[in-house]
Formats: structure tokens, C-alpha cells, sequence
């Protein structure tokens, strides 16, 4: 009896030793960063990258977003209506078509080695995550419902905030910013990016941001509202896309609700993107159009804080809910004390988890019914300067600032 308590004395000792020594071996965490940040992506941590991957030239819509996973060596470039899976020296690997809807903003989920994307059908209304099997993508031209490569999961959250009658007329104002329907002036969805959990820190979750109109009358579309899923259970959610019958499945509403003022934009967040670097959240929009904002074009989320429950301003009904907070680095405005930079990003924004970041490039080929898009990412460091934190980085830089570490 002695001797077995003797042995498990003894694994038990060796198992503390093998844990003390693992964690002297991990080196320094970031300061800032949450516990969870690391190991994120660190897969994404390569040394050598290429200083950009061509995205192709397609007859399609404009770029959207990028994802990058380093296991594959696979880029994926959003053209609205069409995915592209490229390696990293730009040639196609295979794409997805056939979607009549908008595709966004892209992120890949090491968890589970797919791509998700957001994928709008406005007149339906219907909103959706559509997840690539991005191992899958092997041919051109693969098509979106009947190949199997894609299947959604409906997000019931955000059909309700956009269909919602706020005028009370029973009169649905539909996909214009003409109305004072849609709650938050909610245009849809765009951003997405896998992170932290706001409050725990501690568990991986998809965020997902809002689109929100510009209508320069309303002061309830001044906040940019994120909305955070655990993609762990929804494999039961999981349905092929079916166009001619959109479905209804999917969560009943996101474990958590955010809200963070950033004064107007266009379309809301068009790139959202976790650094775990530095542990906080970038969002890329289109400039908003209400003078008595600066309407920069990026703004960041301060990770180091946790939200707090607030008042959620310009409601035409008080209305309290998680607010977030800005960095306070970068331009600021005195009059509205808003944070932010003129900078890139509102096409594809990638984090490599170092400081590093691929930056998209979009342009159009030709004119009218012949014109071609074409996406390109562009690998930059964060550098934390202003207007734009964006330096190109021509060769992989050995010691990268971290994002909103730098200079205010």
C-alpha cells in the first residue's frame, strides 16, 4: 500500500515538473494579450511569407475578404459571388460559384481546418455563415449547392434585428436605408473573425459584425454591434445551401451581444479581425458621411478591457447592453472623442498573429459588361503610426510591433 502511494506521489511530482518546465519553455506572453491568444492560430506564426499572393483575375464581384491557413499553404480570397482557393505563390487551386447572394468577409477556423465566410440573401431575408471545406476546393467552377464543398448555418439574431418594424406601420422597409426600419440600422452582416470570448477570454468564439446603413437622419446606426457564436455544437445546425428554399437553422441567439461607438460608417464593419499579438479586435469600414464625426476608416477594439454594461446611445427607447471600449491610440477627435486611422483593410484583412498582416488590394479590369475584379494580398507590419498604423514589409520582420501598441 505504502509503495503505491509512494508511486503516485511520485507521477504526480514528475507531471508537476514536465508542466513547470513546458511553461518556462513557452516564453513570454504578450503583455495585454488574453490567456487564449496564443493558441489561437499559432500555426500562422511562419517566419517566411510571401510579400504578396495574387488572387486572380475574375468576372465576378468585387473583393471581400481573405483567409489564409498555413497547414495547406492556401490562400481564399471572397469575390462577392465567388470563393478562390489559391497557394501562396497565387496559383488557383480550385473556386466555388453559383451563390446569388453577397458573400463576405472570410476566417479560417484551425479547430476545425474550414473557412467561414458571411453570406447575405437580403430578399429572402435570410442570413447565414456558410462553411467551405476548404480541402475540398480542388477544382474551378465547383458549385456552391450541389458539390457539397459549402453548407450554412442560419443566424436568427441578425434576420430579426434587420427585419425589425420600428416604425410600427406593419410595413417591412426592405434593403434600403430610406427607412426607419432595421434595428441599429442594420444592414445585414459582413465582418467575421474567430477570437476570444469578450467576458471569458478563455474559449474561442466566431464574432460576426453587423452591415449598418449610413442614413446620416438616424442616431441609432452609430454603433458597430458584434454578435459571438461557439461553433463547437454547430454541426447540428449545419445545412447544405439550397437557394430556391433558403433554411431556417441555426442558433435561436448568439451567446453574447456587443456594441461598441464608433460614430457612422458605410455598410458597417466590412473586415473584422482578431490580433492575438496584441489581443485586440480590428474593424475595417467604408468612411461614414456624418459631419460631426471624423468618419475614419479603422478602428480598434481594446481587448485589455472587458465590456461594460451601458447605456447603447442614440435609441430611440433607452436601451443598456455590452459596450466596448476604443483604443485610445492613434487620430483623435476631441469633439466626439473618437479613436481611430485612415488605413486599409476594408477588402481583406489578415492577422498573422506577429505583427504582421496581409492587407488586400482590389481593382477592376476593363469597363462596363467586360470588366474583371481583381484581389491581390499585400503583406504589411503594424507599426502603430498615424494616420495609417500600415507599413509594407518587404522583407518578414524579426521583432514586428504589436497592433495598437504604437504610437498615438
Amino acid at each position: 500500500m505504502r509503495r503505491h502511494v509512494r508511486a503516485l506521489i511520485g507521477n504526480l511530482l514528475t507531471s508537476v515538473v514536465l508542466v513547470s518546465v513546458s511553461l518556462l519553455n513557452a516564453g513570454p506572453v504578450h503583455a495585454g494579450a488574453p490567456p487564449v491568444a496564443g493558441a489561437i492560430r499559432t500555426e500562422q506564426r511562419a517566419a517566411a511569407l510571401p510579400v504578396s499572393v495574387d488572387g486572380g483575375t475574375w468576372q465576378s464581384g468585387h473583393l471581400q475578404g481573405m483567409a489564409i491557413d498555413h497547414a495547406r499553404g492556401s490562400m481564399y480570397f471572397s469575390f462577392t459571388d465567388l470563393l478562390v482557393r489559391t497557394d501562396m505563390s497565387g496559383n488557383p487551386i480550385g473556386s466555388v460559384t453559383g451563390f446569388t447572394g453577397h458573400l463576405g468577409d472570410l476566417d479560417f477556423n484551425p479547430d476545425d481546418g474550414r473557412v467561414y465566410g458571411s453570406l447575405e440573401y437580403k430578399d429572402a431575408p435570410a442570413f447565414y455563415i456558410a462553411i467551405f471545406d476548404g480541402e475540398s476546393i480542388t477544382q474551378m467552377n465547383m458549385d456552391a449547392q450541389s458539390t457539397g464543398v459549402v453548407s450554412t448555418v442560419h443566424l436568427k439574431e441578425v434576420t430579426e434585428d434587420y427585419t425589425a418594424d420600428l416604425d410600427h406601420n406593419g410595413v417591412f422597409g426592405g434593403d434600403t436605408a430610406d427607412t426607419a426600419d432595421h434595428r441599429y440600422g442594420c444592414s445585414g452582416i459582413d465582418g467575421i473573425t474567430f477570437g476570444p470570448s469578450m467576458e471569458r477570454k478563455d474559449r474561442v468564439k466566431l464574432t460576426v459584425a453587423y452591415g449598418i446603413y449610413s442614413h446620416t437622419g438616424r442616431t441609432d446606426n452609430d454603433h458597430q454591434v458584434l454578435l459571438q457564436y461557439d461553433v463547437r455544437s454547430w454541426r447540428k445546425y449545419e445545412k447544405p445551401l439550397l437557394e430556391s428554399a433558403p433554411h431556417t437553422s441555426g442558433p435561436v441567439a448568439p451567446e453574447g451581444k456587443f456594441f461598441v461607438h464608433t460614430g457612422n460608417t458605410t455598410y458597417g464593419v466590412q473586415n473584422l479581425e482578431y490580433d492575438a499579438h496584441s489581443g485586440n479586435w480590428i474593424m475595417a469600414v467604408y468612411r461614414g458621411k456624418k459631419a460631426a464625426y471624423p468618419n475614419y476608416s479603422l478602428f480598434v477594439i481594446d481587448g485589455s478591457k472587458a465590456p461594460s454594461w451601458s447605456a447603447v446611445q442614440g435609441q430611440a427607447r433607452p436601451e443598456v447592453g455590452r459596450v466596448l471600449s476604443l483604443l485610445p491610440q492613434g487620430l483623435h477627435d476631441e469633439m466626439t472623442g473618437q479613436y481611430g486611422y485612415r488605413a486599409r483593410g476594408q477588402y481583406g484583412l489578415v492577422s498573422l498573429d506577429d505583427g504582421r498582416f496581409y492587407l488586400a488590394r482590389a481593382g477592376t479590369v476593363g469597363t462596363g459588361e467586360t470588366s474583371r475584379q481583381t484581389g491581390r494580398a499585400e503583406l504589411y507590419r503594424w507599426i502603430g503610426s498615424t494616420p495609417d498604423p500600415f507599413t509594407p514589409a518587404a522583407t518578414p520582420a524579426a521583432t514586428p510591433s504589436a497592433a495598437g501598441n504604437g504610437s498615438s
